[in-house]
């Protein structure tokens, strides 16, 4: 999920970045849920990772910013419960036993990020966990530079970067901020591949920074991706296929229980 200011492209997102919610299975791994627990699904985007908490038994509620996600959630899981919120507004008066979220906290501001972590702590349970994949320090840096470079050589502005990308030292500190106790973080390399081999670079750029390259003309936009994949192919391309260069930053966080 993301602030219902980015505009998503669902059929986009799951044609073309289901990488997303594949590799978040080991996040639900990591979550554990459990049968008659209940769960909110914080940025659940179109809904695979809601259905797989689901199959544990749990009472589960997806949640996003994104009309168009939440529509194809419901869409393709129409037995589970989906709702149109944003992270930065959340409140329930039925507190959560668990709250999971993949690759959604990036995209809240960082001047956002202890309101939102705040909301969160008050939706658990005392005992409540809080778990959570996110974007880390140094995520896609060599995509965003070449980005920069490119539109830089046409004569145009850098773009303004709408995520928040923290270190383990940074999260570690709004999460005990908020109130609650860290027991899991780890910032790791993951690069991981994109599903076009031709169109990969820019499938990605569509999707993530579609503000920026949909604002170019056609002539101007096909400059620019030719230079960002001239620039990251010794990098960004091996065995036939384009990697993004993510760093993900993983968590475990508890409510205390008094």
């Amino acid at each position: 999920m993301s602030p219902s200011d980015h505009a998503w492209n669902a059929d986009l997102y799951q044609q073309k970045h289901a990488f997303v919610f594949q590799f978040g299975a080991d996040v639900v791994s990591l979550l554990g849920p459990q049968r008659g627990e209940r769960i909110l699904d914080l940025g659940c985007g179109t809904g695979e990772l809601t259905a797989k908490i689901a199959e544990s038994g749990a009472d589960v509620v997806g949640l996003d910013a994104s009309a168009s996600m939440i529509a194809n959630a419901r869409r393709s899981f129409p037995p589970l419960t989906f709702q149109q919120g944003d992270a930065r507004h959340y409140v329930t008066d039925q507190p959560f036993d668990a709250i999971f979220s993949n690759a959604t906290l990036h995209w809240i501001a960082e001047r956002e990020q202890s309101t939102v972590l705040t909301h969160i702590f008050q939706a658990l349970k005392p005992g409540g966990r809080f778990v959570a994949e996110l974007g880390g320090r140094g995520n896609v840096v060599r995509i965003l530079t070449a980005l920069t470079r490119a539109l830089t050589e046409l004569g145009m502005s850098p773009p303004v970067n709408p995520n928040y990308f923290p270190s383990v030292g940074q999260y570690a500190t709004l999460l005990e901020n908020a109130g609650f106790s860290v027991t899991l973080m780890e910032l790791f390399d993951r690069d991981t591949p994109l599903a076009d081999p031709e169109t990969g670079i820019g499938d990605w750029l569509a999707m993530f920074r579609g503000d920026v390259v949909n604002a170019l003309s056609d002539k101007d936009r096909q400059t620019v991706l030719s230079a960002i994949n001239h620039q990251l192919h010794p990098t960004n391309f091996r065995d036939g296929h384009w990697f993004a260069d993510y760093k993900r930053l993983r968590f475990m966080a508890v409510k205390p229980a008094m």
